[in-house]
């Protein structure tokens, strides 16, 4: 199975003329990042959903073996707390769903300040199960809460659901998996978005991702540490770090 790098979102000012060449605008934008990234996070979707013609045009733009990971509706995890939410999840997987072949997993990210619910997880994982059953779902906790009961981690597994792994400081680091996939967000460590991972800071994690993959789970990697253009440079070193199990585009390598 294949390890796939990314960045969280393509468009940022910053990135121009770091990232992206001269000339290279708005809707090229894209363009330009498939040519160099197997997968990227869709990170709009969380606060509000794309129209149709948004998501026709991201699929119309990347190539056929390009993978898009979609994060959820804030008013599903954020607003709604995973009740109630009947009518906006399946709009939301209607909508997303115009991406065909090409929709890799839905991350759900979960408010910092919302602690352990299990029963609440566990109607929302089912629920997910039976309006998406052949869909990849992963679940990103951001209260010390959920790590701390292995609970969680069983109700994931029996709804197939992965867990998110992080690289934060304000979330513990757990390796333990929890479907047939792994996922995995950089958020970056001293100075938050800021940070620039070195190489002997990932080294690790691309020893894991190639002991994941031998175990045959795909695993999908993001970089979300977006300031001064760390998160396609940090990305780039990974890919190369993990090896020959990496999808590769090795442009920005070679343009090195």
């Amino acid at each position: 199975m294949a390890v796939l790098v990314g960045t969280s979102g393509w468009s940022y000012k910053a990135w121009a003329k770091t990232f992206y060449p001269d000339g290279v605008t708005g809707t090229g934008e894209l363009g330009y990042y498939v040519q160099n990234f197997p997968t990227v996070e869709i990170n709009a979707s969380f606060y509000r959903l794309p129209f149709k013609n948004m998501v026709s045009g991201w699929y119309d733009r990347s190539p056929p073996d390009f993978l898009f990971a979609v994060k959820g509706s804030r008013l599903i995890t954020h607003y709604k707390r995973l009740a109630g939410i009947a009518h906006p999840l399946k709009k939301f997987l209607t909508r997303v769903g115009g991406l065909k072949e090409k929709l890799g997993p839905i991350l759900w990210q979960l408010p910092p300040h919302q602690a352990k619910d299990l029963p609440r997880l566990e109607k929302f994982l089912a629920r997910l199960q039976k309006e998406s059953p052949k869909q990849r779902h992963a679940v990103e906790f951001r209260h010390r809460s959920w790590m701390e009961d292995k609970k969680t981690f069983e109700l994931l597994r029996e709804h197939g659901a992965a867990i998110v792994h992080l690289s934060s400081q304000r979330m513990p680091m757990d390796l333990r998996t929890t479907a047939d996939f792994v996922y995995m967000r950089f958020h970056g460590l001293e100075g938050g978005a800021a940070h620039d991972y070195t190489p002997d800071e990932l080294r690790p994690w691309a020893e894991f991702f190639r002991a994941q993959s031998k175990k045959g789970r795909d695993v999908f990697v993001y970089f979300n540490n977006d300031i001064n253009t760390r998160a396609p440079q940090n990305a780039q070193i990974l890919i190369q770090l993990v090896g020959d199990r990496a999808v590769s585009k090795l442009k920005l390598a070679q343009a090195a």
